[in-house]
């Protein structure tokens, strides 16, 4: 994130760190230090992971038991030994921070939950910490390696008594490891000990918050992915991946290199037969190694009609699978598996100087979000995965990750899915602190090139063949240095690296790749509506990397799920209150600027209540504005947009900014806005020149369309109605404009709704789009715009939505069951007003009999805007388990219209 200063209730049921210790707490009972142990505990209690004997398998340790450094007295020779009793320790997942391990054990109470977080200890992990796993092995003679990556910040490394690798070898966050441990290894009990060291973002190349949120006191420390204990025989297959160059424009062919590294880890020379395959076509070759000796083993193929990779929306994503088997006299001695993916990238720069992807051949906008993993770095793929499914549902194609590169499931959903994905290190810390100016990292010494070189090289090996992965940013909010990029480049270049390399996520410039192409302008704070539409800044020109109007107030709901009732007072009355739950950035840590502008332009809240349904309207209104103006300048001839990067699609917390959705999967005015402007067939109206346009993201051209706008008061009285017929509109993007709204319409309100209608040749609407205006415009001061914002001098005029008459809307829902478990409740929403009024964004929610959301549920359409005998029908899929037995209800809501709650049972 550009020019950032320097920056000084927990998902109970759905987490894996969670799940996995109450699995095995039994009766473990409170923290040492909380005061409350008993004075002789029982060890932790972790199940002892029975390793695989077969060759070619990898077994993941299921678990860890862990304890302080400062309350362990005996050596490392003794913690590691088979036999130690672990008493008093804690039990963690098999990936897992120290903190998240504490905090499945009920040692803190909810991080999440109100300033809980702040009073927890940081001097607690400010000492190394103990990690410590059993395993099994029945078999001696296969070879025994144990292979690992996610240390965070170090570690010393033990097995049965003997240290196996040094801190100063085993440091960075991304860097992968592979002992041979073969010698050491016993039939039956093994113990592995790791003593991690403490984390500091500005000094290790690991992971750091920036400003996205209060930072965990453990800094994250801990080991979080798998440690894998790997069996095979004398020859070991490494380094295993495809190649693939497909035939554009054609997508007719595609050639294949397939390559490993087949490596003799005997005293003696052998001879490996080496066989693969990829469907039905087969390939083997034969190698011979002397002692210690690793070749490269390629095989190349020809594809004819290749099953190609798309994106969601513009194809189908078949993925190939690749099997290597390495046979020493007959026997198999290790094997290797790779998904991959068939599709080609390309990411040339435009006249304008900006990047331009195309997949396949094929331009695209890339619309997206900034990814944010759980706070304390809890892998869950369920909840991973119902987040990229609402990034579907939300029409957006690309998932940005600065840093904190999730692990391997999560490419392979999103190379499920169609996501692309931009990773690449993040800015503000160690990784950027030899360029960084001003920001907080410690410059590089001579000790920190090889590990960033091996954390390239290790993500670089791990992401290569994922057909959603297309490019890596080596900077971000600054460009390497030309030591720095060779260092990169050099490791990229090793592992095959076939996607385009950005220079960074800012528009900067690196000596051998290049001009990034990418713009960080912002804004990262509130600014109104029209600003998306200028091409300038932050607005839609170019490809922004990282870009919103800063804060998301969640629902209602979420707000109480994650404050105290005081701190809720303070957030509606108070803008210059310091808000624990937005940042710990001096720039970020109110939202002064965002209640300035509710308050300037919808009037002063006068209720918590109040408060929310104004914040709901406002980022409904902004975050439309934001895609819907990246999405009608995609295609112009000038300056066009490329691309558009949501700061941020998610939390990794309870959070009141930079959010799509909330850390609970509930949605409000930013999710439902974004997922208006992004429909495939989509009507919309134009800040800056009044026109309504319509933009279609189908593949095909949709033809003959009527496209509709009117305008009326607050009132309902219509003053203003035209329709334009045998519209048409090409796919892929484009848009067409329609009509242009008057500059002036008599007898209509200072603050006035636009109702935008488009429907097909059979008269069924296939696009509605509502908005409420002003005639007095939001003013920018572009002259004093600062790194973060754009200052408004004067505010447009909503404040008369205030005097919207209550109108009544009745529903009526069911329920129907699906498939997989999962349940379809129908929702008809109907304006029963006998006036003219209409029901302005109203909220239909899914709740159980306690009235709790039933989430995450993907609705096909929500926050309508209905006039009198106007009706519209929804539906809302979710997990039938979500409502843990209870029986569905629907809550409707809306700007000026009473709450109602009604069942949804079974359907007749």
């Amino acid at each position: 994130m550009f020019h950032r200063p320097a920056v000084p209730p927990l998902l109970r049921s759905r987490l894996a760190t969670a799940a996995v210790a109450l699995a095995l707490l039994g009766t473990l009972t409170t923290s040492a230090w909380a005061g409350t142990r008993e004075s002789s505990p029982p060890p932790a209690r972790v199940p002892v992971t029975a390793v695989r004997p077969t060759a070619g398998t990898a077994t993941p340790l299921s678990g860890y038991a862990i304890q302080s450094t400062a309350k362990v007295t005996d050596s490392a020779e003794a913690v590691s030994s088979p036999g130690y009793r672990p008493t008093g320790w804690y039990p963690a997942g098999a990936r897992s921070t120290v903190l998240a391990a504490l905090i499945a054990d009920g040692v803190h109470p909810d991080p999440f939950y109100s300033t809980n977080q702040r009073k927890i200890p940081k001097a607690d992990f400010q000492v190394p910490w103990w990690y410590r796993s059993d395993f099994t092995v029945t078999d001696r003679t296969k070879r025994t390696y144990l292979d690992f990556s996610g240390v965070i910040s170090a570690a010393d490394v033990y097995l049965n008594g003997e240290q196996i690798a040094k801190a100063a070898d085993v440091t960075g966050a991304y860097t992968r490891h592979e002992l041979d441990v073969t010698s050491l290894v016993r039939s039956g009990t093994n113990t592995v000990a790791f003593r991690i060291r403490p984390n500091d973002p500005n000094k290790n190349l690991t992971m750091g918050w920036i400003d996205w949120l209060q930072p965990p006191p453990d800094q994250n420390m801990g080991i979080v992915r798998d440690v894998l204990v790997r069996r095979g025989g004398p020859v070991a297959l490494r380094d295993t991946h495809v190649v693939t160059k497909l035939a554009v424009p054609s997508l007719a062919t595609a050639d294949l290199t397939v390559e490993a590294q087949a490596r003799n880890d005997s005293n003696a020379p052998v001879t490996a037969k080496v066989r693969g395959g990829i469907g039905t076509t087969a390939f083997e070759k034969t190698v011979s190694l002397a002692a210690h000796e690793t070749q490269t083993v390629a095989f190349a193929l020809h594809l004819t009609s290749p099953k190609v990779w798309w994106p969601a929306g513009m194809g189908g994503q078949p993925l190939y699978g690749l099997d290597l088997t390495a046979s020493v006299n007959g026997a198999p001695s290790d094997t290797a598996h790779e998904t991959f993916g068939i599709r080609d990238v390309q990411a040339p720069l435009n006249s304008a100087g900006d990047r331009q992807y195309r997949i396949n051949g094929r331009k695209l906008l890339l619309k997206g979000g900034g990814w944010s993993p759980d706070e304390f770095l809890r892998w869950d793929r369920t909840y991973v995965e119902d987040r990229l499914k609402y990034a579907l549902d939300l029409g957006l194609n690309t998932i940005r990750l600065e840093g904190h590169i999730e692990p391997d499931e999560f490419f392979d959903l999103a190379d499920r899915y169609g996501i692309l994905t931009l990773p690449g290190w993040e800015c503000c810390d160690k990784w950027e602190g030899q360029v960084n100016g001003d920001e907080t990292g410690d410059k590089w010494t001579a000790a920190d090139y090889p590990v960033a070189k091996a954390s390239m090289a290790a993500e670089a090996a791990r992401l290569r063949d994922h057909p959603s992965v297309i490019s890596f940013l080596i900077g971000s909010d600054f460009a390497p240095d030309a030591t720095i990029e060779k260092t990169y480049l050099d490791a990229l270049k090793a592992a095959d690296w076939n996607t385009p390399v950005v220079a960074a996520a800012s528009d900067n410039s690196a000596p051998i790749s290049g001009s990034s192409g990418m713009k960080m302008t912002g804004p990262y704070d509130w600014v109104p509506p029209n600003y998306w539409y200028a091409k300038r800044e932050g607005g839609a020109t170019g490809f922004n990397s990282e870009t919103s109007a800063g804060p998301d107030i969640p629902t209602l709901d979420t707000l109480r799920r994650m404050m105290t009732p005081a701190e809720l007072t303070t957030l509606w009355k108070d803008p210059a209150a310091k808000q624990y739950h937005r940042s710990p950035s001096p720039v970020f840590n109110t939202l002064k600027l965002y209640d300035n502008a509710l308050t300037g332009r919808y009037g002063p809240p006068t209720s918590l209540t109040a408060y929310v349904r104004k914040a709901q309207l406002a980022q409904y209104e902004n975050v439309r504005a934001q895609f819907e103006a990246y999405e009608r300048n995609a295609t112009d001839a000038s300056k066009p947009a490329t691309g558009v990067v949501y700061w941020m699609f998610n939390s990794g917390w309870t959070s009141l900014h930079w959010q799509l959705m909330d850390r609970y999967l509930d949605q409000g005015g930013a999710y439902f806005g974004a997922k208006k402007a992004n429909e495939p067939l989509h009507i919309q109206y134009s800040y800056d020149n009044r026109s309504v346009v319509v933009v279609n993201n189908r593949r095909d051209s949709a033809s003959p369309l009527t496209a509709r706008a009117t305008l009326f008061t607050t009132d309902g009285t219509q003053k203003y109605d035209r329709s334009v017929e045998g519209v048409k509109v090409s796919g892929g993007g484009a848009h067409s404009t329609v009509l242009t709204l008057p500059s002036s319409v008599s007898g209509l309100s200072t603050t006035y709704l636009v109702r935008l209608t488009l429907t097909d040749a059979s008269g069924k609407e296939v696009s509605r789009n509502v908005y409420w205006l002003s005639d007095k415009p939001d003013t920018l001061d572009w002259a004093h715009t600062d790194w973060y914002y754009t200052p408004t001098t004067s505010y447009a005029d909503l404040k008369g939505l205030d005097s919207m008459a209550q109108v009544p809307v009745s529903a009526t829902a069911s329920t129907s069951a699906g498939a997989n478990g999962t349940s379809t409740t129908t929702v008809t929403v109907r304006n029963s007003g006998a006036g003219k009024t209409p029901s302005l964004l109203t909220d239909v929610h899914l709740v159980d009999s306690t009235d709790r959301p039933v989430l995450p549920v993907r609705w096909s359409d929500n926050e309508v805007s209905l006039w009198p005998g106007e009706s519209t029908t929804l539906t809302a899929t979710y997990r039938t388990a979500d409502l843990h037995g209870s029986a569905p209800r629907v809550r409707v809501s809306g700007w000026n219209t009473p709450e109602l709650t009604v069942p949804a049972g079974p359907a007749a």
